[in-house]
């Protein structure tokens, strides 16, 4: 896998501009999204961003069972009207919000925890970029593709419920 990354980074520096979506929409299995939540240490109270947010559903968990304030961050308009139908729904409206937008454009200033499932290319271009923004203490969890320029704090291996493995990797800032 990690002689990929570079192959991915010197295809995507040939073309003049980024790829339009920083990942395809491939929803995350219920039992990843609650350990990223659980291996991030996401407590009540505390800022969560899933960045790419898609469906809402880590979003959602992050408001329901973590009593977090949750924001999510997604480009794809009908995934953000799909995403604020489910929040509106549960009513969770006064913990959880989709941002419609980029995720390269946001202030993550306040987040104690972010959450990632993106392409390795976008991680590669999104770290220098979360450096920046983000606090001292703050948490970052990725799902399957690591930021290759930052040192795990933790990496867990898990199956979901159709027996498919995927890795998940703890940084803090």
């Amino acid at each position: 896998m990690k002689w990929i990354l570079p192959l991915i980074a010197l295809v995507w520096q040939s073309h003049d501009k980024p790829p339009e979506r920083a990942a395809p929409y491939y929803p995350t299995p219920p039992v990843v999204v609650e350990r990223m939540l659980r291996l991030g240490e996401l407590r009540k109270g505390e800022k969560l961003f899933d960045l790419g947010s898609g469906d809402g559903r880590i979003v959602i968990a992050g408001a329901q069972k973590f009593k977090a304030r949750a924001a999510g961050v997604e480009l794809d308009k009908g995934l953000v009207a799909q995403s604020r139908r489910s929040i509106a729904k549960l009513e969770l409206q006064s913990l959880a919000e989709i941002i419609e937008g980029d995720l390269f454009e946001q202030d993550y200033s306040d987040a104690d925890l972010i959450t990632v499932y993106l392409l390795p290319v976008t991680n590669i271009r999104l770290s220098p970029v979360l450096e920046k923004k983000m606090k001292r203490g703050a948490r970052v969890v990725c799902h399957d593709f690591e930021f290759t320029e930052w040192n795990p704090e933790k990496t867990e291996v898990i199956e979901d419920e159709e027996g498919r493995s995927h890795t998940l990797f703890l940084y803090r800032r």
